[in-house]
């Protein structure tokens, strides 16, 4: 392990950097904010941007992305950090939009060990994790360019996590559910107070949550929190064309459905046009800049789907919360083919599966059993994936006549997914192939499918 560097011995590129703060906390995680804070004082970190924290069990990405839109349509300078990445660690750090560079990372990486470092000797360096370094790399990247406002994604929980660190001018709380259980706790009550405290006195604290964990209502009067819960405070209409948002129960604005799919999606504008209301006296936002950045908004790994591949969706969906909404929209979408190609015969959907070994896979697998035609499933190349037999026993257990095909990697389980869905004696041109469990497998599909396309490519 690396307590010190020198100029000579400093990482040379991102991927040097990356593998260096790998290396500098013997945990992935530890929970707690006096390291950080301590090193963030070093740093003279003091934000005098806007702040939006946001948490959840899910939705949390969908929902950064989403404010992250509507402030640039409105004109503001904003920057975004979420987690994890898919493909590039670049991915978690952007400003309008645009991943930062390399260069900038590394520049970031650097203020901070020299920071973490202290200054005189081994005693004084602090020992932060990944997440923890990388934190305050996005903190102090959007310091330098001068952002008017900083959406930021809480990693693990809220109360202990390193982005709670930094004082927010608003919060939100997408959902509650049962993810995590071993580090946040194993009933939604426990999860709730930890997501909770993000949460702080006097300032904005929304819950898009419906039915939200007692925790979570009484913490928030304990603080004395600006608590706005949906479908009471704020909430959503859905009519034929598009959906009002609702304020106190009144119609406020008129806007187009949201372009990320599922009606989940509505929960999640809601909580963050909320959040621009709170706002608007400090960053005025029109009706307008709203309704742009609904018809805008794209994010890879949630129901998305690549223009280039129009069979293969795309799915984070890791715990049970969110393989409901998967299930959902997989199931909207099979009707709407019913309807459209007045046919009995539905979508057939071939999954592409894999998830990490510490979550809830039968959660997920009874979620998605009615939805799910053949299962094609290899293993995540990462230390915390589930093997191959864990996951074929848990889809046996849960669907006993499941048809299930085993690989040695994902890339093989979706090529040979495609090649039986060209197959299909009653093939639909509309069946689809749909990749999900974790945010690993999401990646792995996108670096086959990229190493396919640039392969081709050179061909040429």
């Amino acid at each position: 392990m690396f307590s010190s560097l020198t100029p000579e011995a400093s990482p040379k590129d991102l991927s040097a950097w990356l593998k260096y703060i790998e290396q500098l906390h013997p945990n992935a995680i530890e929970m707690g904010l006096d390291r950080i804070r301590t090193v963030a004082d070093r740093l003279g970190l003091k934000p005098e941007f806007k702040i939006i924290t946001v948490a959840g069990t899910n939705g949390k990405g969908s929902t950064c992305i989403m404010l992250s839109q509507i402030y640039q349509h409105a004109g503001y300078r904003v920057g975004c950090y979420t987690s994890p990445h898919i493909l590039r660690y670049n991915e978690r750090v952007n400003v309008d939009g645009q991943e930062v560079s390399d260069a900038s990372l590394c520049a970031a990486f650097s203020a901070v060990e020299e920071a973490r470092q202290g200054g005189s000797g081994d005693s004084d360096a602090i020992s932060l994790t990944y997440f923890e370094i990388g934190t305050l790399a996005a903190v102090w990247h959007f310091i330098q360019a001068k952002v008017d406002i900083a959406i930021l994604e809480i990693g693990l929980g809220g109360r202990l996590d390193a982005v709670n660190a930094f004082e927010p001018d608003c919060t939100i709380v997408t959902n509650v559910d049962l993810d995590h259980q071993d580090i946040l706790g194993h009933t939604r009550e426990l999860i709730g107070f930890e997501k909770a405290g993000v949460y702080r006195p006097l300032i904005p604290a929304i819950c898009g949550d419906i039915n939200p964990p007692e925790s979570l209502i009484v913490y928030a009067k304990e603080v004395n929190a600006d608590l706005k819960c949906i479908h009471h405070q704020f909430g959503y209409e859905l009519d034929d064309s598009g959906w009002h948002y609702l304020s106190n129960q009144q119609r406020i604005y008129y806007l187009p459905t949201p372009a990320l799919k599922g009606q989940y999606q509505l929960s999640n504008a809601a909580c963050a046009i909320t959040a621009v209301t709170m706002l608007q006296s400090a960053l005025p936002v029109s009706v307008e800049a709203i309704a742009k950045a609904m018809q805008d908004i794209k994010l890879i790994g949630r129901f998305y789907t690549d223009s280039r591949f129009p069979w293969l969706i795309l799915d984070v969906a890791h715990n049970p919360h969110a393989a409901v909404a998967l299930a959902e929209n997989l199931k909207a979408l099979k009707l709407k083919n019913v309807a459209i190609n007045n046919t009995e015969r539905q979508l057939k959907v071939f999954s592409v599966f894999s998830m990490l070994a510490d979550k809830d896979i039968k959660g997920v697998i009874d979620a998605l059993k009615d939805e799910i035609n053949d299962w094609y499933i290899a293993p995540i190349e990462h230390v915390r994936g589930a093997s191959v037999s864990a996951l074929v026993e848990a889809i046996i257990e849960v669907i006993p006549n499941a048809s299930v095909k085993v690989f040695d990697n994902l890339g093989d389980a979706y090529y040979q997914a495609c090649i039986d869905r060209e197959s299909c004696i009653e093939q639909n041109e509309n069946d689809k192939i749909v990749a999900f469990g974790s945010f690993f497998t999401v990646s792995s599909v996108m670096q086959y499918l990229n190493e396919r396309v640039n392969t081709s490519l050179r061909k040429q």
